[in-house]
């Protein structure tokens, strides 16, 4: 088993230190990754560093250690929280327990307790993870928990629309837990066992129809702490393991939704390492049309090729809103739009060729084999429209005002339709892709002027610029940071330093009036931070220049 991850936080650089000297970490089945020394420090660390357990104080500066532990539990459920504090205060002892803390020790730290505690924490780690990895356990769980006509009823769900009567009765008598939400949103998951990495292959991995089995295990678990839900292993499509229907109430919210699925992404990695990618569809007012959700959340996951996969895609994160699609009724022809959307080349000439082949293998009168090609080419110019293009960009030269019954000269020979079909394909992929990567570095470029005009809003959030680009956090934390190269929280400190830099050197405001035009409450929080990026206080530097 490999060590389990720790962070320190403590605001003493010396109570730091002495703890890890002192602690044999290895073999109470540690590694300390990081240390920090405010809650502020601690949660940007836990990010990039993705602890098993924090090992925080209570008592510290810009964010104590009960509020960090707040905001872990919120955002990063799984990880393991330990306080101590020199302060025997019950009230201290009563939040902890109210934020399931796992353990609460007063200093001085003893070295043996310590030990101790982290010891029976391992061992519960353990416990927890080989419980998930068991595959004679997870066998038997899922005879228990996965009842047929159960399953077979959220299939039905995600399929096709159900009268609502219908849907009310089967919520009763299959005991599912869906019923009365504010609304409802469907989720598809993507196992991606040829992504499995590590020297020695898990017992779970040898048995790869176990697999599903354990990640759905992992999911249920999760997502029932935060909302009520229904999971089935989806035979509607190869394109996802796992369909999950969640409803929305007053409690919770479809951005913490996607936040809990990321997280599980997380967890699946590190327990099974095995990757998941979840597709997320919009929201329904009702839960008998949920499976235009579900499509929605399965075409999300085609956009793996862009965003990247073992992570969430949220559908209006990749796709325009629009208040109707084009509905491709066969197979050829959703692998074909599929293709164009995606790529790469070779996938386009294979769906083309796919086209071409179902006319070749029909044998029919060539009368009908003009209807086939008169369908794709007007399911080909819709999408054109749909999407916005340009008309005369996607089609040859002279054809920029040409209907779709001006292009019937070109369904004379099936040679030329097809050559005509693969030309405008490609042209469509390449012009896509173009107009994708342009929008995201125009929301990038959104986000960056933003910032400019509210750097000086203490309360400046991703979140906040979020509302304001109508965007989830998750996807645009990525693609920020994929655009930039630098995370928001470290870009938005920049730009506030930089402006600190600036009045430093061009007015003689007092420090604390630099650090509230910055955007920072706290003079000290903001000194903190300024001499953790320059390496000497705002005071000294401004002295310096002069």
């Amino acid at each position: 088993m490999d060590l389990y991850r720790i962070i320190l936080v403590d605001d003493e650089e010396e109570v730091r230190q002495s703890i890890i000297r002192k602690i044999n970490w290895t073999e109470a089945g540690f590694q300390v990754v990081g240390d920090a020394e405010n809650g502020e420090d601690a949660m940007e660390k836990v990010e990039a560093l993705e602890p098993d357990l924090i090992l925080t104080d209570i008592r510290m500066p810009y964010m104590d250690g009960l509020t960090l532990a707040e905001k872990v539990r919120q955002k990063y459920p799984s990880i393991k929280i330990v306080i101590f504090s020199g302060y025997d205060d019950f009230e201290y002892a009563k939040q902890a327990i109210k934020l399931n803390v796992t353990e609460y020790i007063l200093k001085p730290v003893n070295v043996e307790e310590l030990t101790a505690i982290l010891k029976r924490i391992k061992s519960n780690l353990d416990e927890e993870i080989e419980q998930k990895r068991n595959v004679s356990l997870l066998r038997e769980n899922y005879i228990k928990s996965l009842p047929i006509l159960r399953e077979q009823f959220i299939n039905e769900l995600i399929s096709y629309p159900v009268p609502e009567e219908t849907v009310a009765d089967r919520l009763q008598e299959y005991d599912i837990p869906l019923a009365g939400a504010k609304k409802w949103v469907a989720a598809a998951i993507d196992i991606e066992p040829e992504e499995i990495r590590g020297s020695a292959m898990l017992p779970l991995h040898k048995e790869k129809d176990l697999i599903p089995i354990s990640v759905m295990q992992i999911v249920e678990e999760k997502l029932r702490n935060y909302c009520r839900c229904a999971l089935a292993t989806s035979a509607r499509t190869a394109a996802a393991e796992i369909a999950v229907i969640a409803a929305i109430d007053g409690e919770n919210s479809q951005t913490g939704l996607i936040d809990v699925l990321g997280d599980i992404c997380k967890e699946t990695k590190k327990i099974l390492e095995v990757p998941i990618t979840v597709g997320i569809g919009h929201g329904c007012q009702a839960l008998s049309e949920i499976s235009s959700s579900y499509k929605a959340a399965v075409d999300a996951l085609g956009y793996k090729a862009i965003v990247g996969s073992g992570s969430t895609i949220y559908i209006n994160d990749v796709e325009p809103v629009s208040g109707g699609k084009l509905q491709f009724d066969g197979k050829d022809e959703a692998e074909l739009i599929a293709a164009i959307k995606f790529g790469p080349r070779e996938k386009i000439e294979e769906a083309v060729r796919s086209v071409m082949d179902k006319m070749s293998d029909a044998k029919v009168h060539f009368r009908q084999c003009q209807a086939y090609m008169l369908s794709v080419s007007s399911s080909i110019i819709q999408r054109i429209q749909q999407h916005d293009l340009d008309m005369a960009q996607i089609l040859e030269e002279g054809e920029e005002h040409e209907d779709t019954f001006a292009l019937i000269p070109k369904m004379q020979k099936k040679e030329d339709f097809s050559q005509w079909l693969l030309s405008v394909a490609l042209r469509m992929n390449q012009v896509m892709n173009q107009e994708r990567d342009n929008t995201m570095k125009q929301v990038i470029q959104e986000a960056k002027e933003y910032i400019m005009d509210n750097y000086q809003d203490p309360d400046l959030s991703v979140e906040k610029i979020c509302r304001h680009l109508h965007m989830s956090p998750a996807y645009f934390s990525t693609m920020f940071k994929k655009e930039t190269g630098q995370a928001y929280i470290a870009y938005l400190t920049e730009v506030r330093l930089n402006k600190a830099v600036e009045l430093l050197n061009k007015t003689d405001d007092k420090t604390y009036v630099i650090a509230s035009k910055v955007g920072y409450q706290e003079q000290n929080y903001f000194s903190y931070v300024f001499k953790k990026r320059f390496g000497i206080s705002p005071t000294k530097f401004r002295g310096a220049k002069r």
